[in-house]
């Protein structure tokens, strides 16, 4: 049985794990936003490029080299964005659960 000490400590506990991971969620959250956001700007960027390059081709054979190379790099950019986002959701889950690691450590040891 929990007495009204040990229930207010896990009480105060819970409300500064929660503090703690909503500061987390926060940061890792604007992280995630600012890489999206730069990689759709270096995104723009590139297929802006690759319409100026193919405005400039002057052979059938040379437009289809640049965009089958601007195929290419778009998607092994895009497989680079997407690992390198789904690790920073996975970093955040990590660093989400860490205040409550503890926690939940104590009433599965009871």
């Amino acid at each position: 049985m929990i007495n009204a000490e040990e229930f207010q400590k896990a009480a105060k506990e819970s409300v500064d794990n929660s503090v703690k991971s909503f500061g987390t969620l926060t940061k890792g959250v604007q992280a995630i936003a600012v890489e999206v956001a730069d990689y759709s700007k270096k995104s723009f960027e590139q297929s802006t490029a690759t319409i100026e390059k193919l405005f400039g081709a002057k052979t059938l054979d040379k437009a289809i080299e640049i965009q089958s190379d601007f195929v290419k790099t778009s998607y092994e950019g895009a497989v680079a964005e997407f690992t390198k986002v789904g690790e920073l959701y996975t970093d955040l889950a990590k660093e989400l659960y860490k205040p409550f690691e503890g926690a939940f450590g104590k009433f599965a040891a009871k």
